[in-house]
This record gives C-alpha cells, structure tokens and sequence, in this order.
C-alpha cells in the first residue's frame, strides 16, 4: 500500500467566518474539486457537522464522505465511506484568523491505497487545491 498526502495553505483577507460558511457548505465543494457534490444526509446537530454526508461523482465513478468533526470556524474533518479503493483517507481542512483579521485555511488529505492510484490522486487533488482556492467567492 502506497501512503500520500495533499498539505495546501490558503490565506483570504475575508474574515474565517466567512470562508468557514463557504468550504463547509457541502455544495461549494463543487466548485473547488471540479467535480460533482450532492448531499445525501445533514449532520446530527449542524447541516454540514459531524455525521453529514456528501457523495461525489467523476463521470461513472462516485463515493461518500462523512464529516467525523466539526468545529465551527475551526475544524472539519471528514473520511471516505463508501465507494473507493482508498484507505485511511482522512481530510482535514483547519481554519484560524491572520493577524490582519483574514483567514488561513491549512487543508490536508491523507491517503492510502494502491501506490500508483495514491500518487495519482495526491498530484491530482494538490493541482486541483492549488488552482481553485485563490479562486473562491469570499
């Protein structure tokens, strides 16, 4: 088994509330994975909290995320569910201010998986990250 990681660092001059209530609007993430995102389950106590899903199609092939944390302008985490020859997949998107009241998004994945698919994916999500952040309407 083959382990990656994607570590992208964003910085918006928007306050982290603002870009917080957009990267955790399930639907958003649309926009910044190119791909599409439907939500198939709200969270227990948030919409977009812990225990809401989302499942994420490319052409014919699809998975589920589930959020597993949810601090609310802190943290989301989430996994892989359903649907992917991926292991321990683990996304991690952690949100502070910046001293000049912006915000900082540090966003992880972790993966694991058969070598080549790993290293395939990590190139892709990095490229992908990289791209549509800077690009978000915040």
């Amino acid at each position: 088994m083959g382990r990656e990681q994607v570590d992208v660092t964003q910085e918006w001059a928007a306050p982290v509330e603002k870009v917080f209530d957009y990267l955790g609007e399930h639907e958003n993430l649309s926009k910044v994975f190119g791909i599409k995102v439907e939500r198939l389950r709200s969270g227990d106590t948030d919409r977009n909290g812990v225990g809401s899903v989302r499942k994420l199609g490319i052409g014919p092939i699809t998975f589920e995320e589930t959020v597993t944390d949810y601090k609310a302008n802190e943290l989301i985490e989430y996994t892989i569910t359903k649907g992917t020859p991926l292991k321990d997949h683990l996304g991690t998107m952690r949100f502070s201010s910046t001293p000049s009241g912006g915000s900082r998004l540090h966003y992880t994945i972790a993966i694991e998986g058969p070598p080549i698919i790993t290293t395939l994916v990590r190139m892709q999500l990095q490229r992908s990250l990289s791209s549509a952040l800077p690009k978000i309407p915040v």
